[in-house]
């Protein structure tokens, strides 16, 4: 397991490799689909995005006593076509479920950003690695609204890494060669 911290540096990015399991902790953001459609059509976003990472995810409301609820993985390849954009603004990493497309893979490598893979379906568990979590942007769209959490030992998997590999393709190379 490899710890990292938010922001995401060019020094750490360059030692993970497709298939790394690693325990984020900093602050990272949430947005899903109508957030990204509005965060690419604005020049000042409401986050420094700089080495950043974004979330996919659509939490649900908190409990009494819970910093959020439970907060699963959203399908990634949703975001596909606002991606570039904010890779190009400094973004350095993306966190949700499922394959990217062939033109993100080749995103990440352009500008030095990472995959990474999420479990599904265990959302209630991934809320506890959050703890603080608040609005930052497009409160309007509830649960799709842009969240800052601070998170504590997150589990994630390197997907995608900044030289282009891909684990999931290896994985099917891989079954393929059986």
């Amino acid at each position: 397991m490899i710890k990292i911290k938010t922001p995401l540096t060019a020094g750490v990015l360059k030692k993970l490799k497709a298939g790394d399991e690693v325990l984020l902790c900093g602050t990272i953001f949430t947005a899903r689909d109508e957030a990204h459609k509005r965060l690419i059509s604005i020049k000042n976003l409401p986050f420094n995005i700089r080495g950043s990472v974004i979330y996919y995810t659509g939490p649900t409301p908190s409990k009494p006593g819970q910093v959020i609820g439970s907060c699963g993985p959203t399908s990634s390849y949703r975001m596909d076509k606002y991606t570039p954009e904010l890779f190009r603004r400094g973004l350095k990493a993306t966190v949700g479920k499922g394959c990217r497309s062939k033109e993100i893979v080749a995103a990440m490598k352009k500008y030095k950003s990472v995959y990474f893979a999420s479990t599904g379906g265990v959302g209630a568990l991934i809320s506890k690695c959050v703890i603080k979590s608040e609005i930052v942007a497009f409160a309007d769209l509830g649960c799709e609204a842009v969240y800052r959490l601070d998170v504590k030992d997150f589990p994630l998997v390197v997907i995608n890494d900044i030289y282009g590999n891909d684990l999931y393709q290896k994985i099917v190379d891989k079954s393929l060669h059986i």
